[in-house]
């Protein structure tokens, strides 16, 4: 029920699955491997994939190794969107919602990482700027960052997976699924 008109398609995001942010990433293999099937599911499906890359001027320089997606996931499609962002919010300062608007897109299945950045601000981000958004609960993923106080990553992304599938906003849907229950389409 996204409050965006005329915005019947479901797209796939995948965030930042660069070889520099998911080096370290937590149970790495298997959320890859979750987020290629999903990137399968979604080409087969006729469903836009659109790819989110992140730089900075210190860890991820355009152009980096560091900066590359990763292997797994390096064959990107002709037609497929591929969104530059220097936020941790994809939206802000890019084209993504330029991108999405032309495919007609109003609802927002999401993987990638860093769970408690650039994914966490990006679903907030399409919430807040109308569209419904499904988080991928086990194709998301963070590094381990407790010695500077933070929770282990998989408390981080099992808080993640809990606190969205309870949020809320007026004509928009927010949720959590795996997945094998991921369907892409019309709403």
């Amino acid at each position: 029920m996204t409050t965006l008109p005329d915005r019947p398609h479901t797209a796939l995001l995948v965030i930042d699955v660069q070889i520099g942010v998911v080096a370290t990433a937590h149970d790495r293999d298997r959320v890859l491997a979750n987020i290629v099937s999903l990137v399968d599911r979604a080409r087969s499906q006729e469903a836009p994939v659109v790819w989110v890359q992140h730089s900075d001027d210190d860890e991820l320089k355009r152009g980096s190794e560091a900066w590359e997606y990763v292997p797994e996931l390096a064959e990107r499609r002709e037609g497929e969107a591929v969104v530059h962002k220097t936020y941790r919010d994809s939206f802000e300062d890019t084209d993504l919602e330029r991108r999405l608007a032309e495919r007609g897109v109003g609802h927002l299945v999401v993987a990638g990482s860093a769970t408690d950045f650039c994914v966490r601000s990006t679903i907030h981000g399409a919430l807040t700027r109308g569209y419904d958004v499904t988080l991928v609960s086990d194709a998301h993923t963070t590094e381990d960052l407790s010695e500077y106080g933070a929770p282990t990553p998989d408390k981080v992304i099992a808080h993640m997976n809990l606190y969205w599938a309870g949020q809320r906003a007026p004509g928009r849907t927010a949720a959590t699924v795996t997945t094998a229950d991921v369907v892409f389409g019309q709403r």
